[in-house]
């Protein structure tokens, strides 16, 4: 059985004192965004920094380089690599350098996602975060070229994709199943697993988190905590109830119809009232 998420629980785990610098907290670089899609790289950099990261950057194709920028003045902005192109010292340092990488907000080319992640899974990278449309490519993409410490951010939908089946009605064990299969800590709508068995369920947030964007929040969330210093398991776990708490929060003030940039402001809040 998944051991329940509570606020006490929460508060035995703590968050990291990082100290006063940017520096200390942690850096998070995210990878993704497609011309259709620009937006979400920024939602969850901006997320990132919301939960207390210290330094983020965007890695994102160059057609839509020159808008991220003047978008978020915060993060620092790189240029991915085309096909199977080296990746360059700047964005290698960077990338090397960063205490989590975050891969798949805003792409939605399956062939450019895997030519992202033979990109980044060159680099030294320690912790790798997976969303969206990277997670349909996992399962045909070689784990071992990945880094040790992964963690998924999943929907329904795309955990069925990783199963390769219907989820069915024990949740826990299909979210556990995933875990075991990819050597990761998996997040699926509140539910949390380990690949050795560990498992917690938190209360999913309302409604109006469905809406666009708002998955590029939650792994924005979950990498940002993870940057401070958090174990995976207690990231993605943070990361979950933050985003839906700050959902509830939106939801009891304004009603269903908030934008995902909406939750920014309220992610502080709930980290600092937790």
């Amino acid at each position: 059985m998944p051991e329940t998420v509570t606020l006490q629980l929460l508060r035995e785990w703590g968050v990291p004192d990082a100290g006063g610098s940017k520096k200390s907290r942690g850096q998070v670089v995210v990878v993704g965004g497609s011309r259709r899609s620009p937006g979400g790289p920024l939602l969850s950099a901006e997320a990132a920094l919301r939960v207390g990261a210290g330094r983020v950057g965007i890695v994102a194709p160059s057609a839509i380089v020159p808008q991220l920028g003047p978008a978020m003045p915060e993060a620092g902005i790189y240029e991915l690599p085309v096909g199977s192109d080296p990746v360059d010292d700047d964005l290698r340092s960077a990338l090397e350098s960063a205490d989590v990488v975050l891969l798949g907000p805003g792409f939605d080319d399956p062939d450019a996602t895997r030519a992202a992640l033979h990109a980044v899974s060159g680099p030294d990278v320690s912790r790798l975060v997976l969303d969206a449309f990277a997670l349909g490519i996992l399962p045909s993409f070689d784990r071992d070229l990945l880094p040790d410490e992964l963690i998924i951010n999943a929907n329904e939908e795309e955990a069925e994709l990783l199963l390769e089946r219907d989820l069915g009605d024990d949740r826990a064990a299909d979210i556990l199943e995933i875990a075991r299969r990819y050597r990761a800590v998996v997040h699926c709508f509140g539910t949390v697993a380990t690949p050795d068995g560990r498992c917690w369920q938190a209360e999913p947030g309302g409604s109006g988190l469905g809406t666009a964007g708002s998955g590029d929040v939650l792994s924005g969330t979950i990498a940002g905590f993870a940057a401070l210093g958090m174990d995976a398991e207690q990231a993605a776990v943070w990361g979950g109830w933050t985003h839906a708490r700050a959902g509830d929060r939106l939801q009891e003030r304004v009603g269903i119809g908030f934008l995902a940039r909406d939750l920014m402001p309220e992610l502080t809040a709930v980290v600092h009232e937790s």
